[in-house]
């Protein structure tokens, strides 16, 4: 570890120029060139993430969609998947890239940790709950001395600062724990709404493998949809598929879906006109919102306990979310 690892919080809100402009998160300088960022005149070199095979983005044009439950949930189920080229379990981690407003802490339950150590060469080392490795913004923001966690923290940035941060949480974290280990075989990205600076950031920067793209049944979600993938084509990041959540809800004594967010047509013929695959229609279960407040994602949740408490919605939720994880890792794994 580093001899005398500093307060992460403290450097992140420091002063100095240097922290402020070209190091916002006030790591260790480290050696070896920093990525390129994106100029109008110079070709960009894309690069991998280090001790990662595969990058996965979660993403979505609208906000509010169930993303980042979706990204969480999706990176469990991945990493339970048994693949026949293996008889070990793949190897996951997540990524929180929302800057402003992270959501990942709390989904993983860890919106209380300390905060990252660093290596002996000022990588940060991500923070595990439930087995899998998690790096956020979150966990770097300073927590008032009356407050439990650092949740109410506004970061207030311009443009630049977050491709910068964005930049050195893609390249400046340790995804083989520190020790040297075998790094991940999947790294799930959970990106910020919209078509702004880190989904650019992240597309222009990195060998992406493939794109999760999120939405609901309403219009106004599809339409940020059709933005989104014509952005990450525009930075040439491969669409793994569409997946349309809070697609219907089960009561828990019948089996007749309730659409209470409109038809699922509308999707379907977004998904046809834009030649994309469909991954899966999750319903809307109460125990997949609830678990995600207690940082249990849903996927964890044993068998008997999801169809006690959320019926056959929470059966089919499971279910669902299983297919998607094997659907995601056979296109993933035929690059």
């Amino acid at each position: 570890m580093h001899p005398t690892v500093r307060c992460l919080a403290r450097r992140l809100f420091g002063t100095s120029s240097w922290t402020k402009h070209e190091n916002p998160l006030g790591l260790p300088r480290r050696p070896g060139p920093a990525p390129q960022m994106p100029r109008k005149s110079d070709p960009i070199q894309k690069r991998p993430i280090p001790n990662v095979k595969k990058v996965l983005a979660v993403a979505s044009g609208k906000g509010g969609v169930g993303k980042s439950t979706v990204a969480v949930n999706l990176a469990f189920s991945l990493a339970l998947l048994r693949t026949s080229s293996s008889a070990d379990r793949l190897r996951v981690g997540i990524l929180d890239l929302d800057i402003f407003g992270p959501s990942i802490p709390t989904l993983m339950g860890l919106q209380t940790s300390d905060e990252p150590r660093l290596t002996s060469t000022g990588a940060i080392i991500p923070l595990v709950n439930h087995g899998l490795p998690t790096m956020s913004m979150g966990f770097l923001l300073p927590r008032p001395p009356d407050a439990a966690s650092n949740s109410d923290i506004p970061i207030v940035w311009r443009g630049l600062m977050v491709q910068k941060a964005v930049q050195q949480l893609l390249f400046d974290v340790d995804w083989s724990g520190g020790d040297g280990g075998t790094g991940l075989d999947v790294l799930v990205v959970d990106m910020p709404p919209g078509t702004g600076d880190v989904p650019l950031t992240l597309g222009q920067l990195v060998n992406v493998d493939g794109a999760v793209i999120v939405s609901t049944p309403q219009d106004v979600a599809l339409t940020d949809v059709r933005r989104g993938i014509a952005m990450f084509r525009k930075v040439s990041v491969p669409i793994t598929g569409i997946l349309l959540n809070q697609s219907y809800f089960l009561c828990p004594t019948c089996t007749t879906p309730h659409h209470l967010f409109g038809s699922p047509d509308a999707f379907r013929s977004t998904a046809t006109h834009l030649g994309l695959s469909i991954l899966g229609e999750l319903p809307l279960v109460q125990g997949v919102s609830s678990g995600g407040d207690q940082g249990i994602p849903y996927a964890l949740v044993m068998d008997d306990k999801t169809k006690v408490e959320d019926g056959v919605g929470g059966v089919e939720w499971k279910g669902s979310m299983e297919s998607v994880a094997s659907k995601v890792w056979t296109s993933l794994s035929s690059d």
